[in-house]
């Protein structure tokens, strides 16, 4: 077997696509928990956190493994999608595995996989199979800690399998409505299937309806729940309600709840207006597992979030003009998007290049981005999900933008950043949105891409 062989066989088993039927709920676990209980239960040899959410759980992935990476621990970290790669999916101390590593991994689990497809649990779906896979990796190469991003949801995804020290909630809001419901409610009830009885968790600050939901779901199992909160001036401190208040200088900090704790606000390396809350919640992460035992320092905090990395969020190309690349894919995140470019790059001409997929919900995401568009650039990644009804899609865009915007159809994602540029001077904006895959092809075109799959 050859590493494209490898994917190949890896990516046969893709929910819904080639054959491959998507499992109930429920299953998804049972064919999950099966395979790594074939491979020995390899998450049973390391601590790991698990984080869900709708928004920045990526991102909170990395700023939490550069934390913990910073404090001298072992990190294994698993996330998706991948932007270039499919290794990306699976590093120890931010190093993907090799393809080497890959197809042995795949080699190995075949016969398990096989014999799964013939027995009568059936056979696991691709995110599963990776999963099992980085999770046999981590524990390989003896991880000091595994950092575990939810797929889709978090009650049904294959990450609810493993039992962890901590559980981290990322914002909430709306997306993948299909699977997890179309009230915040609903999603939030999926997000909150990650928590495991007595095990702590912490949440970023959430819309009502949603921190209700998260409450109810901790209090049902008895998981102790944190919530982060956005700011706290330090003339808010009560000392007889607080454990480990630190002093604050002149601003804002850092507050947990019930159990106040407090921190110097630090700046996170990654850009953008939503990082900062990432990095809050990373930050009360690190403190409650500092609580659970892990050598983690007030130093490694800082320089985590100050060395953390996460590419396609955010990103920022300086240039003449200079390029953003953000894969905001919901009306929040594309909200969010758009405040962070006015904050940091304000009277300036936005020329956004657009893409997404299929199952996205434009009624959200279109909204959000028009006000902010002066020149659009329509394109469409090779993603078999990807919305490639782009005279649609401009159909859709007309009555939401200024009269005076144009509106261009670039099918090709590399020829789009090409017209973008041409449309764009030297202090005007171009910004690249709406699908990661669109980001990867951007990313690729720009020459920032070490390899791809």
């Amino acid at each position: 077997m050859d590493y494209q062989q490898a994917l190949d066989y890896l990516y046969s088993f893709i929910a819904g696509q080639q054959g491959a039927s998507r499992p109930p709920p429920m299953m998804n676990l049972v064919r999950t928990r099966a395979l790594l209980a074939a491979l020995g239960n390899p998450h049973h040899a390391m601590p790991s956190v698990i984080i869900a959410g709708t928004k920045g759980k990526g991102s909170t992935a990395a700023l939490l493994e550069a934390i913990a990476r910073a404090a001298g621990l072992r990190t294994g970290l698993w996330t998706s999608p991948h932007l270039h790669t499919y290794r990306e999916r699976i590093q120890v101390n931010r190093t993907p595995m090799t393809r080497d590593e890959l197809v042995h991994a795949v080699e190995s689990i075949q016969p398990i996989i096989e014999s799964m497809m013939s027995g009568p649990v059936g056979a696991p779906v691709t995110f599963a199979i990776g999963f099992a896979l980085a999770l046999r990796y981590f524990a390989e190469r003896a991880v000091d800690l595994a950092i575990l991003e939810v797929g889709v949801g978090g009650r049904f995804d294959s990450a609810a399998v493993v039992t962890p020290i901590l559980s981290v909630i990322t914002p909430i809001s709306y997306d993948h409505m299909d699977l997890l419901g179309d009230t915040l409610s609903q999603i939030a009830w999926e997000k909150a299937g990650i928590m495991k009885p007595g095990v702590p968790a912490i949440s970023a600050p959430q819309q009502p309806e949603a921190r209700e939901t998260l409450i109810r779901c901790a209090a049902e199992i008895g998981a102790p729940l944190y919530f982060v909160r956005d700011t706290l001036a330090p003339s808010a401190i009560k000392d007889d309600h607080s454990t480990d208040a630190w002093p604050i200088p002149a601003g804002q900090g850092l507050e947990i709840e019930p159990q106040q704790r407090f921190l110097f606000d630090i700046a996170p390396s990654l850009p953008g207006l939503f990082q900062k809350v990432n990095a809050r919640l990373a930050t009360g992460a690190a403190l409650l597992l500092r609580d659970a035992g892990l050598p983690i320092a007030d130093d490694a905090i800082a320089r985590g979030l100050a060395d953390a990395r996460w590419p396609g969020r955010m990103e920022i190309i300086d240039g003449r003009p200079p390029i953003v690349l953000d894969g905001a894919h919901n009306g929040e995140s594309m909200r969010q998007l758009v405040q962070s470019l006015r904050c940091l790059f304000p009277n300036r001409r936005y020329i956004f290049v657009f893409g997404t997929s299929r199952d996205k919900d434009l009624e959200r995401i279109l909204p959000e981005l028009a006000p902010a568009v002066d020149v659009l650039v329509l394109t469409a990644s090779r993603h078999p999900r990807a919305l490639v009804a782009l005279d649609e899609l401009r159909q859709r865009f007309i009555p939401l933008v200024r009269e005076d915007v144009m509106i261009d159809i670039v099918p090709d994602p590399t020829e789009a950043l090409e017209h973008a540029h041409a449309y764009a001077a030297d202090d005007d904006l171009i910004c690249v949105t709406g699908s990661l895959f669109i980001v990867a092809a951007a990313r690729e075109a720009l020459g920032l891409a070490q390899e791809r799959d």
